[in-house]
């Protein structure tokens, strides 16, 4: 098993690199075909592939860096070092997005000349390599927060490329220049949509709330159903990433018993923790009628 989720492992990070190299080449390739035909919608789809390449890097080194091992100093290890890379990714697209509203909108006021064609070859070589990434990351994505802000990153840039190949023809068969601004902007409005979700999500799990569809009350009422125990207070549940949750909680015992056996309420918290709620973490501090607050949340 372990064996199996190490090649796992090994095969998302060769993905992120392959996904990387492939984005710098994109982003050569649009910053030059932009320049050349005067595109702002290429120059932007380049800034974006650029912003992503980046994306991508430190997604791929993030990902290392949380397998490192644990110490006395970081007692969770690195794991979180890709809630950052999460955050920090979603953050530099929002920087781009509201870079590039900035230059669309100097761009309908004033209109200029853009080589549709050469507009038209370079979004398709961009599409084709954005297309690639975004099927090599697709099965990772739903497993890391930090490999699916890469792939929505490259998601993003799929669509821009198609976006920018429709808004080539347009300009190359009508002569609607205008149609290289309005490109920019629907892109830019999709992209704050995704990015939002990436960014609400990281800064909770940084801040420690209770995850996301997680009932607490819910949960205090199946543990207190069990067999010994009388009340479930002093409750905390929160993710460490977001693929592993912890939960702490006071358990009252209906009875004053040996530590050694509490091991089966142990067993069967930990049971209905995981199987019901998918609690991977579980700390539980046994008491028999002596904590004066008993409810669920601690006021200090």
């Amino acid at each position: 098993m372990g064996h199996h989720h190490h090649k796992e492992t090994d095969s998302s990070q060769r993905n992120l690199l392959i996904s990387a190299l492939l984005n710098l080449v994109i982003t050569v390739a649009e910053i030059a075909g932009g320049l050349i035909s005067n595109s702002l919608a290429l120059l932007s789809d380049a800034l974006h592939n650029l912003g992503d390449t980046s994306a991508v890097i430190i997604a791929y080194f993030a990902n290392l860096v949380s397998k490192r091992k644990y110490s006395d100093k970081k007692t969770f290890g690195y794991k979180r070092i890709e809630i950052l890379a999460a955050l920090f990714n979603a953050v530099v697209l929002i920087v781009i997005i509201i870079y590039l509203f900035i230059e669309a909108f100097k761009r309908f006021q004033n209109p200029e000349l853009v080589k549709g064609t050469l507009m038209f070859v370079v979004a398709v070589i961009g599409f084709a390599g954005n297309l690639i990434s975004v099927i090599l990351l697709k099965r990772d994505a739903s497993k890391s927060i930090n490999i699916r802000a890469a792939y929505l990153h490259l998601l993003g840039d799929t669509i821009s490329s198609v976006l920018v190949i429709a808004g080539a023809v347009l300009i190359f068969s009508l002569r609607l220049f205008w149609i290289d601004p309005l490109v920019t902007i629907l892109l830019g409005l999709y992209l704050l949509k995704e990015t939002y979700e990436i960014i609400r999500q990281t800064i909770g799990i940084l801040m420690q709330e209770t995850p996301h569809g997680m009932d607490l009350n819910v949960i205090k009422n199946e543990l207190e159903s069990l067999p010994g125990i009388d009340n479930i207070h002093h409750v905390h549940a929160w993710n460490l990433t977001d693929r592993e949750i912890h939960f702490e909680c006071h358990v009252d015992l209906t009875e004053d018993i040996k530590v050694s056996d509490t091991e089966h309420i142990n067993e069967n918290i930990r049971h209905i923790l995981l199987e019901k709620f998918g609690i991977t973490h579980v700390t539980v501090q046994h008491e028999f009628n002596c904590c004066d607050d008993k409810n669920m949340i601690h006021k200090s």
